[in-house]
């Protein structure tokens, strides 16, 4: 038997030194809430989607214009067998046009009950993460036609990125009229 009780002995011992010599985990002073969303940019300004309204990001596809549409309606794009309707995002709100060409540009997918939409950005600058502390509910300098839409903002690196709800803006009774006639 004392054959077995050594062995024993030993990883005891070998266990004490090692506690004794071991570093404490570094303490976690402060815990960080985050938010976060998909960066854009639309007419030179930052923008951030909440992440749950965004289900995809495109390259602009090719479409296929569709006659007695509003000019922001720029068509139909067939998206792996699905109709995708294309919208100029800085068309639809009368805002300044960006230098960006088109091989910048993106399309945000948002798909919101039964409407799904294809939204053109200038670019699309990927997930964005903010302390949730750096919530601001009112925005400065929103464009009229963009100030329903923007449910405040976060500030990151001395930038203000205005929070965009592509979920309001489907529900919109402007952004559902796409015909010229029905005006």
């Amino acid at each position: 038997m004392p054959a077995q009780i050594a062995p024993f002995a030993v990883l005891s011992d070998i266990a004490k030194r090692s506690k004794s010599f071991a570093e404490g985990l570094p303490a976690q002073e402060e815990v960080v809430e985050l938010w976060n969303g998909i960066g854009f940019t639309l007419a030179g300004e930052h923008f951030v989607a909440p992440m749950g309204e965004v289900i995809e990001i495109l390259h602009l596809p090719r479409v296929t214009q569709i006659p007695g549409v509003k000019n922001w309606m720029l068509g139909l794009a067939n998206v792996r067998g699905r109709l995708l309707p294309v919208m100029d995002l800085g068309h639809f709100f009368n805002l300044t046009k960006t230098s960006m060409s088109s091989r910048n540009k993106r399309v945000l997918v948002v798909e919101h009950g039964e409407v799904l939409s294809g939204l053109v950005v200038d670019s699309v600058q990927g997930m964005q993460y903010f302390s949730a502390d750096r919530f601001q509910d009112t925005v400065e300098n929103v464009s009229r036609s963009m100030a329903p839409f923007i449910d405040g903002a976060y500030t990151k690196n001395n930038e203000t990125w205005k929070v965009f709800s592509a979920f309001t803006l489907t529900e919109a009774a402007d952004f559902m009229n796409l015909s010229l006639w029905g005006s």
